[in-house]
């Protein structure tokens, strides 16, 4: 057996507990144009892990207690699909990339995807579980993959990094971080207590083991997403604020009138402020979800500015730290541990509608010899919700992903919150342009 390399941080561990229940994915799909033949993608595969030393590990877990890394030389499988029709990336990911997990066990913590048909245009899809990625990790991997495969050199390895747990700044570790976790805690209890905010219910009960994700794809033209952008400005808010907003309004309506607040989490990035700061290009999950709790009845750009308003304070207060600082202090060491709070979670928490939006990623639109376009990320759920919308902007358009947990939202009313989502916001933008006014 190799040599253990060090153990999993306590957020690591989290999502590894998670995933063994229900897989725990995060996926990017691009799509690239020009003869890609299998030896170039091979290699450019090859040169990704060799950049990543995440990407050269695997986990032992001898006692279910105490889980390692370790390394592993396999390479990162890469499997070949024929492209039947246009969407046949969603259909990969339905049946396949969502509902398979990546082994720890064996590693490495990747797996590679190629759609292609006879006209040179081809679909990759990236895989790697939330243990060591997040919606950047994925869509920049693409990035590298095809960089890497055009330019045909030795690449250097990437700088090895401890865990996120420790890269915290000093005021969250600590009796200061305990402190403010303590703060927010009481806040939101508070909040909770007072608002009884509604929450996405399920259509039917699944078993934690049962939990499987499901993809509806949706987007804006480039048109749609310059009048969003423009809109939010006028208004005071985000493009997040607004892409929220219709969301929340979407499940609200599907919750019916019983609720005059609804609660909806958004992931916040912080490699920025980590001590030293973490580039975007470097593999790992760095995002910590925080709750917002709101009146969907507002007027629509009243309920953008509000999610926006509360997102901004919570991350000035490092709100988003305060939940790294709980994992590290009170994640269970085994699975049968953590499950009574999972399953008080999904029964019970606070929030399991999500709103994950890593805003602009400036993808290239050719790398090398190739044309590249519809770069965009979306992630499984597992034990951590029942409806999340993944939202980017690449290549002059809006990419909205929306997955859900089958059965709990069977599929019809999955398109249905997508649909009513989108429709709310369009609506929105028409009231808000000129020819509207």
């Amino acid at each position: 057996m190799a040599t253990p390399i060090r153990p999993l941080s306590p957020v690591e561990r989290w999502y590894w507990m998670c995933d063994q229940l229900s897989t725990l994915n995060v996926v990017s799909r691009t799509r690239v144009r020009g003869e890609l033949p299998a030896d170039v993608l091979r290699r450019g595969l090859d040169a990704v892990q060799a950049r990543h030393p995440f990407l050269r590990l695997a986990i032992t877990d001898d006692d279910g207690l105490d889980p390692h890394w370790v390394p592993t030389d396999r390479s990162i499988p890469l499997r070949r699909v024929r492209r039947e029709h246009d969407d046949q990336w969603v259909r990969e990911i339905n049946e396949r990339e969502l509902p398979d997990r990546v082994d720890p066990a064996v590693g490495p913590l990747a797996r590679a995807v190629v759609i292609s048909g006879d006209d040179d245009v081809h679909d990759l899809l990236v895989v790697v579980p939330h243990i060591i990625a997040d919606g950047t990790t994925v869509i920049t991997l693409a990035q590298q993959w095809l960089e890497l495969a055009a330019a045909d050199r030795p690449v250097e390895s990437s700088r090895e990094l401890p865990p996120p747990d420790e890269l915290r700044p000093a005021r969250h570790t600590g009796e200061e971080g305990a402190a403010r976790l303590a703060e927010q805690t009481a806040r939101d209890e508070e909040l909770m207590a007072r608002t009884r905010p509604g929450r996405v219910e399920p259509t039917t009960r699944v078993p934690l083991e049962g939990r499987r994700s499901r993809l509806v794809h949706r987007e804006l033209t480039g048109e749609q997403l310059d009048a969003v952008a423009r809109a939010a400005r006028e208004h005071g808010t985000t493009v997040h604020g607004a892409v929220t907003a219709a969301l929340v309004r979407a499940a609200a309506a599907d919750a019916g009138d019983a609720h005059d607040h609804f609660a909806v989490g958004s992931p916040i990035d912080f490699r920025g402020e980590l001590e030293p700061p973490v580039r975007p290009d470097e593999v790992g999950t760095y995002v910590a979800t925080v709750p917002s709790v709101v009146d969907p009845a507002l007027p629509f750009w009243d309920l953008a500015r509000a999610i926006t308003e509360d997102l901004a304070a919570r991350k000035a207060k490092g709100d988003h730290f305060n939940l790294v600082t709980m994992v590290v202090g009170a994640c269970p060491p085994s699975v049968a541990q953590a499950r009574p709070f999972m399953e008080f979670m999904e029964a019970e928490g606070p929030i399991n509608l999500c709103s994950s939006n890593i805003g602009r990623y400036a993808f290239p639109d050719r790398i090398g010899p190739w044309r590249v376009s519809d770069a965009q990320f979306l992630t499984g759920i597992s034990v951590n919700g029942y409806f999340v919308a993944t939202v980017n902007s690449s290549h002059g358009r809006l990419f909205w992903n929306f997955t859900h947990i089958a059965d709990a939202v069977p599929d019809e009313r999955a398109r249905r919150l997508a649909d009513d989502s989108l429709s709310t916001l369009l609506s929105e933008i028409t009231q808000s342009s000129p020819a509207g006014a």
